[in-house]
């Protein structure tokens, strides 16, 4: 049945879902990645294609930016059959050993957020990656050459509220970075019984004016879908045995 928001019907969506915010960076993914990927969504410009990559069906989703627009994608997503969402995005680094381009995998994310807050009535809680999801996705970008970056991030709503004396702080407090989405994704995934996880690509330490070269970047965005289909392989071929 088709969604409010994401107007596919059950079965346009593969049971693994790659979720970036950008709707051309789906674009890129699908066209770049998947072999005959199929457009099933363009309302609200929340791009969605699936193709297969590896004969893993594969679906990439657009969430849009921020915790509100991605916690209906998710929700929408999940009730048209996604069972294993994996954000792949960008984000801002506090810790001063992370450099640009670098690749970040999220175990947890702090919720300074008002969607994750709004969900759970205020109360306490700590959004994780889903465990399973989080071992293949490290041993996937360790395959291929990378060193990630494995840790806990922060989400938040304000992109330009960050400054670099609230990075220090939450820095020493072991947050490799700040992003947008990633809290809501996994409190989303434990209260609908499905997996999720978070791949992220250095753009700038919080506090710099400006973004790294996009020549850089997209290089780091592609190592990082790479090594977040190759987790999807990994995943698919364990779970059949």
């Amino acid at each position: 049945m088709s969604q409010i928001h994401i107007h596919g019907q059950s079965g346009d969506i593969a049971p693994y879902v790659l979720l970036p915010g950008d709707p051309n960076r789906a674009r890129w993914i699908a066209e770049t990645f998947l072999e005959n990927p199929k457009l099933y969504n363009e309302n609200r410009s929340l791009l969605g294609f699936t193709g297969s990559y590896k004969g893993v069906p594969v679906s990439v989703q657009t969430t849009g930016m921020g915790c509100p627009t991605t916690s209906i994608v998710v929700e929408e997503v999940i009730r048209l059959g996604a069972k294993y969402l994996l954000r792949v995005g960008t984000c801002g680094a506090c810790a001063p050993h992370l450099k640009s381009a670098d690749l970040v995998i999220a175990q947890g994310s702090v919720p300074n957020d008002g969607t994750t807050r709004q969900y759970l009535g205020g109360a306490p809680y700590a959004p994780l990656s889903s465990y399973e999801l989080l071992e293949t996705q490290v041993r996937a970008a360790r395959a291929l050459g990378f060193a990630p970056h494995v840790g806990l991030i922060m989400t938040e709503d304000a992109f330009y509220a960050s400054s670099p004396e609230h990075a220090k702080l939450w820095a020493s407090r072991s947050v490799l970075a700040f992003e947008m989405e990633a809290s809501v994704l996994f409190l989303l995934a434990a209260m609908r019984g499905v997996k999720a996880g978070c791949m992220l690509t250095v753009s700038n330490n919080i506090g710099d004016p400006e973004l790294i070269i996009p020549e850089k970047l997209q290089q780091g965005v592609s190592r990082m879908v790479e090594a977040a289909l190759e987790s999807f392989v990994l995943h698919r071929n364990e779970v059949r045995g």
